[in-house]
């Protein structure tokens, strides 16, 4: 009876313990990460491009609302190439989409850019990443306008690299870009 008791309470505290262990695991492991958002300078001039979603580094809120000045200080990139929207080829320039979403801190897979007129299209994350897509604000030296398929334009290198020739391309090809959601 007496080694059945001992048992019995050994059984007990080894709960006891077992229990108490548990209950200190929490305090053990690292606390769950918040989602951290930096702020970027507020735009000063009129606004070419919103960029929400999956973004760590906003201007306002939940968005990043960048005005030409700040997609300029990436840096402006030129791309010489044809596109199934335009005859022959033309010399654009811009920033490299890719440079715009680190930008903002961008981290989904896909993204959802609209117009200025409603159209709206997935850009899967891979092209930005794979291709120097150009988000271009000139063609030939100008300003893009609204009328010329700006104030942004998403331009692929469909002369750099032959696979890019590929329809679905072209559908991604968005002018009159205004808004990002990064998913």
């Amino acid at each position: 009876m007496r080694g059945r008791s001992v048992t019995s309470l050994l059984a007990k505290v080894s709960m006891g313990l077992a229990v108490m262990a548990f209950a200190a695991v929490p305090a053990l492991l690292p606390s769950p990460v918040l989602a951290q958002t930096a702020a970027l300078p507020a735009s000063k001039g009129e606004v070419l491009l919103t960029i929400d979603g999956a973004i760590s580094t906003v201007t306002d809120g939940s968005q990043a609302r960048l005005d030409r000045a700040a997609l300029q200080n990436l840096g402006l990139k030129e791309l010489k190439t044809s596109n199934p929207f335009t005859d022959g080829v033309h010399l654009y320039e811009g920033v490299l989409l890719a440079e715009v979403l680190d930008l903002v801190g961008a981290t989904g897979t896909t993204l959802t850019a609209r117009a200025l007129d409603g159209y709206s299209v997935d850009i899967p994350m891979q092209d930005v990443r794979d291709y120097p897509v150009l988000l271009a604000m000139k063609i030939d030296g100008q300003v893009m306008s609204v009328r010329q398929k700006g104030p942004l334009w998403v331009i692929y290198p469909v002369d750099q690299y032959q696979d890019l020739k590929a329809e679905s391309y072209s559908a991604r090809s968005i002018w009159q870009l205004t808004h990002v959601t990064v998913k």
